[in-house]
């Protein structure tokens, strides 16, 4: 006799069956989406294409090459054999000294060589998910909580409270600055929790940001250093999109600070930085994240957690000889910027031409679009209505910025690097026929309320049928019939 289905969610724990997870967000419901109905060229010319994945594939093929030209970097050919059974037995909590001697001289390139980064302060994890965990384990108490900027990266609800039991506050940041970081911002928010009995334990900043690509200047950073100096609460600097910068203003990292701004009063003992090289490098599947701590308590507690996710030694021997590889990383870094830029500049400048801006940045594998003028009403509902429409219709998953915490509803995060030329060109086709079809609609709307003519009403309904029933349009109807009824 068969067992009968039953939810056997009561076996499990609260924690493994509360919400922490954070996945009940409009950010995974965008994934799910195109996870069934995913785009291909030629297979499914007709699906969603993926803007809601933050990874970096313009540079593949330099790593490609770097590859085949030196097979010996891997044990698994011919040439590395050799080093199979040493590296395939050998795993300790501090990684192989020739991985993090790697590691700290490309975090030094990364950031113009103005820094220097000490190994014996590496610590690895699983991808900057883990260490964004573990970091959180290491500062924190259930209950205790980081202050965030927003809008901020929707992962970070998962990664430093589902098991940790820390908590997220706000920080107020608008578009009435750009999103700039101010020192009230800081204080209304730490006042806040304090009101609110929570204890604040530290404060998280993204730099390069996610999602809006924007870089931190230094007089903000200060400000960070100042703030959490006073308060006496840890700074954790994640900093994964460093080398993703491209034009004229360089990225500035905590770690600069510390070491130029003699001014400053810090105890370097309440600072972290949290990296990885799925993003600069492009290797979100390699799982390399990285805890650069300058605590040793800390340093000492994360190795140690640092079990639970440790990256394979296969990886880190592979990487320590790339990233050992002075002209590759010169010429790979270069060649990424360019490629960015050349990325940046052709798809903002396509939805310039549809008349939508985006917030003005350098960094990053994104852009913080503004839709806000396609919204029936400025509501965070109105925000969600518009992105139904572009998921299921117009078939492109972007991510509204409410699933980042933004307050303000019509900002939406759309990434551009994933994906080859043809797939962008085709998705900002399907934006330009979305928004021509919008326009249509609104000046039908308005000529509707002060001319009633019958046969202006059908010419116009004709054309806009022209329109949404042409050949080149992905659309087969104009969502918007559907968004306004």
């Amino acid at each position: 006799m068969g067992l009968m289905a039953v939810d056997q969610t009561h076996l499990l724990s609260k924690m493994a069956t509360g919400d922490g997870h954070g996945e009940a967000s409009s950010y995974f419901d965008g994934w799910k989406a195109y996870d069934k109905n995913p785009f291909h060229p030629t297979q499914n010319p007709n699906g969603v294409i993926q803007m809601g994945l933050a990874e970096n594939q313009l540079t593949s093929d330099l790593v490609e090459d770097w590859i085949l030209n030196n097979p010996q970097a891997s044990i698994c050919t011919p040439e590395g054999i050799n080093d199979f059974r040493d590296i395939a037995n050998f795993q300790d909590y501090h990684g192989l000294p020739e991985f993090r001697n790697a590691v700290a001289k490309f975090m030094s390139r990364t950031r113009g060589n103005r820094v220097k980064f000490d190994p014996d302060r590496i610590v690895m994890s699983g991808g900057a998910t883990g260490a964004h965990e573990v970091t959180a384990f290491c500062l924190a108490d259930p209950g205790d909580a980081f202050l965030v900027p927003i809008p901020y990266y929707p992962g970070f609800d998962r990664d430093l409270r589902w098991r940790t039991g820390a908590q997220l506050v706000p920080v107020m940041c608008d578009s009435s600055n750009n999103f700039k970081l101010t020192r009230q911002a800081l204080e209304d928010a730490y006042e806040k929790a304090k009101r609110d009995n929570i204890r604040v334990k530290g404060l998280l900043i993204t730099n390069p940001s996610n999602p809006l690509g924007t870089i931190m200047d230094r007089n903000t950073l200060r400000t960070v250093v100042s703030f959490i100096n006073e308060k006496r609460i840890h700074l954790v600097c994640d900093e994964i999109y460093a080398a993703t910068v491209f034009g004229h203003q360089n990225f500035i990292s905590i770690a600069e600070i510390l070491e130029e701004d003699t001014d400053l009063e810090c105890d370097r003992n309440l600072v972290h930085i949290v990296y990885s090289l799925s993003k600069d490098m492009g290797f979100p599947g390699f799982r390399v994240g990285i805890i650069y701590s300058y605590n040793d308590a800390v340093v000492n507690c994360a190795r140690k957690m640092s079990s639970f996710g440790l990256v394979s030694t296969q990886t880190q021997y592979l990487l320590a000889s790339m990233l050992s590889d002075d002209e590759f990383v010169e010429r790979f870094l270069a060649e990424s910027a360019n490629r960015l830029a050349q990325r940046y500049r052709v798809f903002t400048g396509e939805l310039m031409n549809v008349g939508i801006k985006c917030l003005q940045s350098n960094a990053g594998l994104f852009v913080w679009m503004d839709l806000r003028h396609l919204l029936k009403t400025p509501t965070l509902e109105s925000e969600m209505e518009l992105w139904r429409v572009i998921i299921h219709e117009v078939k492109i998953n972007v991510s509204p910025g409410s699933s980042f915490h933004c307050t303000e509803p019509g900002w939406f995060r759309v990434c551009y690097a994933n994906m080859e030329d043809m797939a962008v060109q085709i998705a900002l086709q399907r934006i330009r026929t979305f928004v021509l079809q919008n326009k249509e609609v609104m000046v039908a709307n308005k000529k509707q309320c002060w001319q009633s003519s019958l046969r202006l009403s059908l010419r116009k309904s004709r054309r806009f049928e022209e329109i949404s029933m042409s050949p080149h349009s992905p659309i087969p109807q104009s969502p918007l019939v559907k968004a306004t009824i």
